[in-house]
């Protein structure tokens, strides 16, 4: 089995390009906030983002300036309010990023449609509403078999997902657990795909909990073991979603020279995870997981 196991400044110089495409996916779970740091860190420029639910780590790379345009469906800071930096950016004049939205589902069927490697997606969630007068690449489709008319989207192809993950192992055989988005869809859809885990298992671990496996190693161009590479976000199993850090962050970014200042502080002013884990001291003892086991399956035949 090959070696993919890549340091997280290797990963992103290696498979992220000035121009791509670029998903960073996970729904509340499991967001690589690490993988966004180092994008920002890096420099890279005129990206397209694309993900069903934007939240603060694409918030943070608008403002740092690597973004051109946001594929999406609904863009905030879960729970708290509005992403600053995005509407900054929307509400200047003239706009500085661009704008190309769907539906939770719309999105969903893209990358469905990536994956499958057909051309579009049919679907009628867009029926009354207005999002197909904003977007034209919203089309319609009459359906051969009942004459219907329905919605369709068309493919979203990136070139590279970034998807965290619990495990893999060093081929790139991701196993996952917990809430889950579209975490797959969008790994299989994608040219290239960076998976970073908690913790690096051997191939035996993998092969004793199959059903786990939600991404195979032949989809897999790197693997990056950053622990508490998906902080303020949580891995179940790992360590607690960081609540207090969403409420706090609506406050530093409504300010520009504060967002700026957090940005210098903890994005350009650490290397890596490990130098960020120890700005932030005392999280690890306040976040970690506790031990709630489940019990073994029997595969045997």
């Amino acid at each position: 089995m090959k070696n993919k196991v890549l340091s997280m400044k290797d990963a992103i110089a290696a498979h992220v390009k000035d121009g791509d495409t670029v998903v960073i996916e996970g729904f509340t779970h499991l967001i690589c906030f690490a993988a966004g740091h180092e994008i920002i860190r890096q420099g890279k420029k005129n990206l397209t983002l694309a993900r069903l639910t934007p939240d603060l780590i694409y918030d943070q790379m608008i403002q740092a300036g690597v973004a051109k345009k946001l594929i999406f469906s609904w863009a905030g800071n879960p729970g708290v309010g509005s992403l600053h930096a995005f509407r900054r950016a929307v509400e200047a004049k003239p706009p500085t990023l661009e704008l190309e939205e769907y539906s939770h589902f719309g999105m969903v069927a893209r990358l469905c449609a990536g994956a499958a490697n057909l051309p579009f997606w049919p679907l009628k969630n867009y029926e009354g509403t207005d999002i197909p007068k904003v977007n034209p690449k919203i089309k319609s489709v009459d359906c051969p078999y009942t004459g219907e008319t329905l919605a369709t989207v068309p493919a979203l192809r990136p070139d590279v997902t970034i998807v965290h993950a619990q495990r893999a192992d060093m081929g790139g055989n991701t196993q996952v657990w917990g809430l889950m988005g579209v975490q797959k869809e969008a790994a299989f859809a994608s040219k290239r795909v960076i998976v970073v885990v908690e913790e690096l298992v051997d191939e035996a671990v993998i092969r004793q909990d199959p059903n786990r496996t939600l991404i195979p190693g032949l989809q897999v161009d790197a693997v990056v073991v950053e622990p508490w590479g998906a902080h303020p976000s949580y891995a179940q199993g790992y360590y607690d979603r960081d609540n207090e850090f969403y409420v706090a962050w609506d406050r530093t970014a409504r300010d520009v020279n504060s967002f700026n200042k957090y940005l210098d502080e903890f994005v350009y002013g650490v290397k890596d995870r490990a130098e960020y884990m120890k700005k932030n001291a005392g999280l690890a003892e306040k976040l970690k997981a506790k031990p709630q086991i489940c019990a073994g399956v029997n595969y045997g035949y």
